[in-house]
């Protein structure tokens, strides 16, 4: 088979020059939890190394040079910035949802790509038929009636539209992928693209709302031209809100999925600095070798 890629979406919210652009663009304050450092990063790259041999290139997807680390090795990286892959209208951006959308513009991206999140990381050794089965994406999915708050609005936003391309009735269910890292096929990110463009300007906005489409179009596009394997990737999930430090440390050095999860939420500095100070010790431990990735 093939290459796969994979391809890490990363912000640096204490970046100046972010900051200002942010403050810029938007008006409104940055929401700690979703920008702040916490510092795990380099842990997802030595995951992918270690327990994910068959990936062949690494994608780094920032908003400009000053969100690149400066302890990546940019010869084992492929640092791609949102203006190479995000048509100019709409930029800037400080919406995931819209930088999801561009992701196959990658120059020299593989056909079959997985796409990371920065709060997923690889925590065991992970078969490449966790992600491609054959010419099929494998995906869990569940399915739901109400779309309560904007991830859920989101959410039906994208099946209609997927829906929409696939040349399927849309029905009162809408289905909603598993949280985890997303096996994709850059053909066929392409074709619901394309299909989407008349609709796009009034879909993507600099920052999140709920009539936004996300990732999810593409994975449900497969569900709905039966191209995936209809099976859970294994990953947990751990809330910063419900895990105490110890209990996430803990899960880091014995884990029983492939893929960890971890959830920031709104807390204390001093719970913050616990929680970061416990999880790194724990990261270090579990993934101790630097990886290529790295100076």
């Amino acid at each position: 088979m093939e290459a796969i890629d994979a391809v890490i979406t990363w912000v640096d919210g204490n970046d100046p020059e972010w900051q200002q652009s942010y403050a810029k663009a938007t008006n409104r304050p940055i929401l700690a939890k979703r920008y702040r450092d916490w510092g795990f990063l380099p842990y997802l790259f030595r995951g992918i190394e270690q327990y994910m041999p068959f990936i062949n290139k690494v994608h780094l997807v920032v908003a400009s040079e000053s969100q690149v680390p400066n302890w990546i090795n940019r010869n084992q990286v492929h640092i791609v910035l949102h203006k190479d892959i995000i048509p100019a209208a709409y930029l800037p951006t400080f919406n995931s949802t819209t930088i999801e959308l561009f992701l196959h513009r990658i120059p020299t991206l593989s056909e079959r790509f997985i796409y990371f999140n920065d709060d997923i990381f690889p925590i065991a050794p992970i078969p490449e038929n966790t992600f491609f089965d054959g010419n099929k994406i494998v995906m869990h999915y569940a399915q739901h009636l109400f779309a309560l708050g904007m991830y859920k609005q989101q959410t039906r936003q994208s099946d209609k539209y997927a829906c929409w391309v696939a040349e399927v009735p849309q029905r009162c269910l809408f289905v909603r992928p598993q949280h985890t890292c997303t096996p994709m096929i850059k053909s066929v990110n392409e074709l619901v693209i394309e299909k989407l463009s008349d609709v796009l300007p009034h879909l993507i906005t600099p920052v999140r709302k709920n009539k936004n489409v996300n990732q999810y179009v593409f994975t449900d596009y497969h569900y709905y031209t039966n191209n995936v394997h209809c099976r859970r990737i294994p990953t947990k999930h751990c809330s910063m809100a419900v895990y105490s430090p110890e209990k996430i440390a803990q899960y880091i050095l014995h884990p029983s999925k492939l893929l960890l999860c971890i959830n920031d939420v709104e807390m204390s500095d001093a719970k913050q600095a616990e929680m970061r100070t416990k999880l790194l010790q724990a990261f270090a431990s579990r993934l101790p070798q630097q990886s290529r990735f790295e100076k």
